[in-house]
């Protein structure tokens, strides 16, 4: 960019940071054409690339006071506020479920785990219940009164008679004893 044209952007810029209107859309013709082509190669999309541009446009007009020109091009600053605009969209279009290509919508990912996933989990299970066996009866049970069912301390200690200090004291024994089975 040769300094003539680079002068009369951080000019116009400048202008357009005091609010002049006639300066900005000084500042739109000179640029918008780029511009819209850094919006159009990002969101491959016409009418949401000449959005993302408005947008830009808008992010310029209330931003143009931060803009600081210090010798380097007004045309990066400008691009930036455009890439990351287009960025940006894209982002929300990914984050929007409906709004993907078509090829994408007819591959609607399960929301049940994979095979692998559940052999996994299948495999998990079967060794706690094994670990469980091992327990015995009472501290089995009082683990999965409490970690598998949702019981309370005091409920368990009340439905076993016992103090609740003597019921966490099995309980941190047998997941200790849990711990060590799972762990082999």
């Amino acid at each position: 960019m040769n300094d003539a044209r680079r002068v009369a952007l951080e000019e116009m810029i400048a202008r357009v940071a005091l609010g002049d209107r006639m300066a900005f859309d000084t500042l739109y013709d000179a640029t918008s054409a780029k511009l819209h082509a850094i919006c159009l190669s990002l969101l491959k999309d016409r009418p949401e690339a000449e959005e993302a541009l408005q947008e830009v446009y808008i992010n310029i007009w209330r931003g143009a006071g931060r803009y600081s020109a210090n010798g380097l091009s007004p045309m990066t600053w400008l691009i930036t506020i455009a890439r990351n605009r287009a960025i940006d969209r894209l982002r929300a279009r990914d984050a929007r479920p409906g709004f993907a290509p078509a090829e994408a919508a007819a591959v609607v990912p399960s929301p049940d785990p994979g095979p692998e996933l559940a052999t996994i989990r299948l495999q998990q299970q079967s060794l706690l219940a094994a670990c469980l066996e091992e327990l015995g009866s009472a501290q089995a049970g009082a683990v999965r009164a409490v970690y598998l069912e949702g019981l309370t301390y005091s409920d368990l200690a009340a439905r076993e008679g016992v103090p609740v200090n003597t019921l966490r004291s099995w309980l941190r024994r047998g997941l200790l004893r849990l711990k060590d089975c799972v762990s082999r």
